[in-house]
This record gives C-alpha cells, sequence and structure tokens, in this order.
C-alpha cells in the first residue's frame, strides 16, 4: 500500500510539536481531483496555526499551510476542468469562486479549519483549482494563491489602480512583494518602506521608484509625503497592522485608500479616528480572493512573464526549519518547501 507523508498540528501547538503523519495514499470521488504536491510556501498565517495563536479550536489532527502547487495525479468521475499531467494551484477557500466573501467561504480557507497541503498529495475539488502560468517553477507557483491573490485583490478589485497611482508597500515579505511587482507591471509610482539598504536595492531592481528605510527614516510617513510633493498616496499596503495604521493614515491623500492585510504587532491599534473622517480616508480589510481573481491575475502574470519572488527553498523534512526561517522576518519573497 502506497503511504503518503503530510506534516500535522496533532497535540501541541508550537514548531518543534509538528509531526509527520503517514497516512494511505487517496482516491478522488466525483468532481475530485488527487494531486501530487510538488511546492508549498509558507505565509504568516501558518506560523500563526502553528504556535496556536490562529485560533485552539482548529480540529487536530490538521494538516498545516494552505497554498501548494502540484501536478493532477487522478481525476474522479464527472472532472472535466483538468486531466492527469496538468499542473495546477489550490485557490485559498476551497468555496469562494466568485462574488463577495462570506462566512461559509471563509471556513473552507485550507490549513486552519479545512485541511491543508503541506502533504505529499492532497485531494481538492475541480472547482478550488487554478491552472500554473507555463512559465513557473513549482516553488514559484506555490507562492501565488495567498499573497499574490491578497495583494490582487487590494490594488485592482478593491482599488481599482490606475496607471500614475502612488502605491506604498511596507516590508518586503510576499505580499507587499507581490504589490509592488503588480504596481509596477501597471504603470503605478511605488514606494516602498524597508529595514536595510540592502533589501532597498532589490526593491528597485524589482520596480519601485523610491524606497524608504524606516530604521534610519522612524517617520517614513512623512518621507512618503514629500516624495508625492505633499499629497500623500493613493493606496497602501498596510501590513504591520496596529504598528504602522497610524503612520498609514498621515502618509494617505484625501480620500486614498489604505489595504488592511496583516497585523504583526498583534495588539490594539491607537488609531486617530478624527484623521482618517477629516481626510475621508477608506480603510479596506483584504483576506484573499476568489477563484475568479486568481484566474484574471494568471493572465496578467503571464501576459507581462512575472515571476515571483522565492528567498529561500527548503525540503520536506525540513520543513520545520523552514518555519523558524520563516519566523526570524528575514526573507525576501517567499518562502517555500520542496515536497517531491
Amino acid at each position: 500500500m502506497f503511504l503518503m507523508r503530510s506534516w500535522q498540528v496533532d497535540g501541541s501547538f508550537s514548531i518543534d510539536g509538528l509531526k509527520i503523519n503517514d497516512s494511505p495514499g487517496l482516491t478522488p470521488e466525483h468532481g475530485e481531483v488527487v494531486i501530487q504536491v510538488k511546492a508549498v510556501s509558507l505565509n504568516f498565517r501558518d506560523l500563526l496555526v502553528v504556535k496556536g495563536l490562529y485560533s485552539k479550536k482548529i480540529p487536530q489532527p490538521l494538516t498545516i499551510c494552505s497554498d501548494a502547487a502540484g501536478t493532477v495525479a487522478a481525476v474522479g468521475p464527472g472532472v472535466t476542468r483538468f486531466k492527469i499531467g496538468d499542473r495546477v494551484m489550490g485557490i485559498f477557500m476551497q468555496s469562494w469562486i466568485s462574488g463577495e466573501p462570506n462566512e461559509a467561504k471563509a471556513r473552507s480557507a485550507m490549513g486552519a479549519f479545512f485541511q491543508g497541503v503541506l502533504a505529499e498529495q492532497v485531494k481538492l475539488s475541480e472547482d478550488g483549482l487554478v491552472a500554473i502560468p507555463g512559465h513557473l517553477t513549482d516553488e514559484e507557483a506555490s507562492t501565488l494563491p495567498c499573497a499574490a491573490v491578497t495583494a490582487w485583490n487590494a490594488l485592482f478589485d478593491q482599488g481599482h489602480l490606475q496607471t500614475g497611482d502612488t502605491v506604498l508597500v511596507q516590508g518586503s515579505g510576499g505580499v507587499s512583494v507581490f504589490a509592488l511587482q503588480f504596481a509596477a507591471a501597471a504603470g503605478a509610482r511605488v514606494i516602498a518602506t524597508t529595514s536595510s539598504d540592502v533589501k532597498a536595492e532589490r526593491l528597485r531592481k524589482l520596480g519601485a521608484n523610491h524606497t524608504i528605510n524606516y530604521i534610519t527614516h522612524p517617520d517614513w510617513e512623512e518621507a512618503a509625503r514629500k516624495l508625492t510633493a505633499g499629497r500623500g498616496v493613493d493606496h497602501i499596503v498596510e501590513i504591520g497592522g496596529a504598528a504602522t495604521i497610524g503612520k498609514s493614515i498621515r502618509a494617505a491623500r484625501m480620500g486614498g485608500s489604505i489595504y488592511l492585510i496583516g497585523n504583526r504587532a498583534e495588539g490594539q491599534a491607537d488609531v486617530n479616528l478624527t484623521a482618517a473622517l477629516m481626510k475621508a480616508i477608506r480603510i479596506q480589510g483584504i483576506f484573499v480572493g476568489s477563484r475568479q481573481m486568481f484566474e484574471a491575475m494568471n493572465r496578467v502574470i503571464d501576459f507581462h512573464k512575472i515571476c515571483p519572488v522565492v528567498d529561500r527553498v527548503f525540503s520536506f523534512d525540513e520543513a520545520r526549519e523552514a518555519l523558524r526561517h520563516f519566523e526570524t522576518g528575514s526573507h525576501f519573497g517567499k518562502v517555500v518547501i520542496r515536497v517531491c
């Protein structure tokens, strides 16, 4: 009997407590596809899940992670969208095909209350898959389902980004780098904040027009306003949450938009609501996106031949080391685990 391995949270919330589980190979049922997983990328949410900071109520044992790329190994009866051998990615919320999000769609997000993808095989509905753009490697493709779709949703589905708009991205994690790449491809002017001059140079090579080192320039919001001749920024991709939302409000233009994507500070924000009100700022929460958004994004990625930035690739057996590396926050772009 073929046994496939998966990394699971099972009784202990910690990186060291992760366990490899052996289980029988999968057989697809009606409308389902079995995927031979090739690569999995990490998101901040995965770290929270593993450490028990996302929810103590997740079902256990739980296979972790939400983002994977692989090859169709078997198809069940009635499958028409894919065939054996196709290269595919799973969508983050398996039930969010199109339209607005709702609670039922949110509950289908993989790697928390729905089994994840850090396994040698996964079984998903054919409706919860999209094709991989042909120029991408498996490692590159695995980075798209959460971080890239989140950035796309923020700037285009919510922000309706136009050529010549200004976009501010925070740091050099997955969402921020994708937002930079998409904004640059659309002809926007990009300002990127970062903690180091080395990272600043890499951000400029990816298309950032301006960089601000927030260590040497802690009042980065004032620097951003100066770069826009005092007008303020049109679109801000907000990753820091409680630690940075106040600065983002000050950096935004009248009528500008802030896309709330992360809360790295894990605390309550001291927000000047009067400033947000008087500047008519829109603060929009972004929780990834639909399959329809994913497919629209992929067409742009394919047209512009955009390549995701992969920081480092770990082996399947090094999953704990990959999470520890991710936890340091030193990565530039995405951290990937090669499965097979």
